[in-house]
């Protein structure tokens, strides 16, 4: 059986991101599919599928101070990928770190 811990909330690692998303069209299946994902995540931190730490690039870690890494698939082959971090002993939180098409997120990860 997998992991399960609801989390506390789940936020964007970057203002420009999260403004990325709100102007998405409000009918856009990707705004409807990352929405779903949030919920998704609010329920279970663990719902996406954990990326070995070898593989966490190299940027994401210098710039965001992580050191683990999740991505969630998204409407049209899409990937959104996020970070779990516990900034308090009590609070747990998703951070979405990027989203990305399939092409982009095997560029990203060097695949």
């Amino acid at each position: 059986m997998g992991l399960f811990k609801p989390a506390n909330g789940v936020v964007f690692a970057e203002i420009s991101l999260e403004k990325t998303f709100y102007e998405l069209a409000e009918n856009s299946p990707l705004k409807k599919s990352i929405r779903k994902a949030i919920d998704n995540l609010k329920k279970n931190v663990f719902a996406g599928e954990n990326i070995p730490k070898n593989l966490i690039p190299k940027e994401y870690i210098q710039k965001y101070k992580i050191d683990n890494l999740w991505w969630y698939p998204l409407a049209n082959a899409w990937r959104l990928v996020y970070s779990i971090v516990t900034p308090s002993n009590v609070e747990i939180l998703a951070v979405i770190i990027e989203y990305f098409d399939h092409k982009n997120y095997e560029r990203r990860f060097g695949y």
